[in-house]
């Protein structure tokens, strides 16, 4: 698999939803700002880590998968779902690595600012791309295993797109 950049996307979105997008963006920018004035910055900083418009972004690619599907004969519910999820899977890996980045930066940072951001960065990177060669490598044993034996002779192991029908 290789990940790509696709602007594609955006042309399935009302300018609505990139309202809401926007709004709960900035309303949980400004929660965390006051966060940290009210507790300081080592605690509002933790809750920079909160994927601010995960909740919008996620309900709107359920939507679109099922509008999707719906212009193709289909219900989508099932498909919209699963594209939720996989953006829930992605959201989880990236905060893994944000974590391993905090982590790295507060040890580092006092003695070492410019060095302590490129490594933290780094670490972020790598254990982001780590997590996904696992989460990957888990998922697809996991199909590969459900393939393999089927709940009864008339239905498939699995119904994804990953196993075959």
């Amino acid at each position: 698999m290789i990940v790509k950049v696709s602007s594609s996307s955006l042309r399935n979105g009302r300018w609505y939803e990139y309202l809401v997008r926007f709004v709960l963006g900035g309303a949980a920018t400004v929660f965390t700002g006051l966060i940290g004035s009210r507790f300081g910055p080592s605690i509002g900083g933790l809750f920079l880590a909160l994927p601010a418009i995960f909740c919008a972004s996620a309900t709107l690619i359920e939507k679109h998968e099922i509008r999707r599907k719906r212009k193709a004969g289909t219900s989508g519910q099932t498909r919209g779902r699963q594209a939720a999820a996989l953006d829930a899977a992605g959201a989880a890996i990236g905060s893994i690595g944000m974590l391993v980045f905090a982590l790295i930066f507060w040890l580092l940072v006092e003695r070492y600012a410019t060095t302590a951001f490129v490594l933290a960065l780094s670490a972020w990177g790598g254990m982001s791309v780590l997590m996904w060669w696992i989460w990957r490598h888990f998922r697809v044993s996991t199909h590969a295993s459900r393939a393999s034996k089927p709940a009864n002779a008339n239905s498939p192991a699995c119904n994804c797109r990953m196993c075959p029908r």
